[in-house]
C-alpha cells in the first residue's frame, strides 16, 4: 500500500512552486486512495489574467485550464481500473494536475507525466513525490518536441477541445505510440469531442468508444477513446 506524507517532500520543490503559483495541498481520490494534490488556489483568476493578456496583444499566453482537474481526469483514472498497467511504460499528454499520470504509477505504471507549459509541472512534481521512482516529468509541445522513446500506452484528459490542436495532437501521438500501441483519451462527452471522433476515424487507427459511469452524476458519464495501432508485421 503507497503511503503519502507531504512533509517528505524537499523544500526546493515547494520553493518552485511558490516562486510562480498560489497553490494548496487538496484531497482527492487518484488511483483508488485518498492522494494530497497540490493544485492552484484560484483558477478562475488565473484564467481571468490570462485573458486580458491576450487582449492586450501580449503573445504566447495560453489558457490555464491545467489549473483544474477536470471530471475527464477521474474518469480516465476510473476507467484504468479496468486494464492492467503495472509495469507498462506510460505516457502521459498535457497531464495538468497530473491526477491521471500519478494514478497509473500508484498502479504500478511507469509514467512520463508531460504538459506543453512549464508551470503545472511544479506541482505535479510534488503531488507525484510518493511515487517518484515511477514517474518522469517534463515539458512536452504537440509538435514541436519529440521524445526519444516509444511507448505501448499514451494516456490524454481533456485534450481534444480545442479543434487547432488537432494536428500537433495527432503528430505528437505518431511520435510516441509504440507499433501495437494503444492511446486512450477522455472527455466529458462535449459536443467538440463529437467532431474529433469524426475527424480521427480515418486515420489508422483502430476506434472504439467506452462510456465511465461517474458517481458524482452518473447521468453525464465520461467518454473514453481507445484508438489502438495495429502491429507492424
Amino acid at each position: 500500500m503507497i503511503t503519502q506524507d507531504i512533509s517528505e517532500i524537499p523544500q526546493k520543490l515547494v520553493d518552485a512552486a511558490n516562486a510562480v503559483l498560489d497553490w494548496h495541498w487538496q484531497e482527492t481520490e487518484v488511483g483508488g486512495v485518498d492522494w494530497q494534490m497540490a493544485v492552484a488556489s484560484d483558477p478562475d483568476a488565473m484564467l481571468v489574467e490570462a485573458c486580458e493578456r491576450q487582449d492586450a496583444g501580449e503573445e504566447g499566453v495560453i489558457d490555464p485550464f491545467w489549473a483544474t482537474t477536470w471530471r475527464a481526469a477521474a474518469g480516465l483514472d476510473r476507467f484504468l481500473q479496468s486494464i492492467d498497467v503495472k509495469g507498462k511504460s506510460i505516457l502521459e499528454l498535457g497531464c495538468g494536475t497530473g491526477h491521471v499520470g500519478i494514478a497509473a504509477a500508484i498502479r504500478g505504471a511507469d509514467v512520463v507525466l508531460t504538459d506543453g507549459v512549464e508551470d503545472p509541472l511544479h506541482l505535479v512534481r510534488m503531488s507525484s513525490y510518493p511515487v517518484r521512482s515511477r514517474c518522469q516529468i517534463q515539458r512536452l509541445r504537440f509538435g514541436q518536441d519529440e521524445l526519444p522513446e516509444r511507448f505501448p500506452i499514451l494516456l490524454g484528459s481533456d485534450v481534444t477541445y480545442l479543434r487547432q490542436l488537432w494536428p500537433e495532437l495527432l503528430e505528437c501521438i505518431e511520435q510516441h505510440l509504440a507499433p501495437g500501441g494503444v492511446v486512450f483519451l477522455s472527455d466529458p462527452c462535449r459536443i467538440i469531442g463529437n467532431e474529433f471522433r469524426e475527424w480521427i476515424k480515418p486515420h489508422p487507427f483502430d476506434y472504439v468508444e467506452h462510456k465511465v459511469q461517474m458517481d458524482d452524476d452518473p447521468e453525464h458519464p465520461i467518454r473514453v477513446m481507445e484508438l489502438r495501432r495495429e502491429a507492424v508485421n
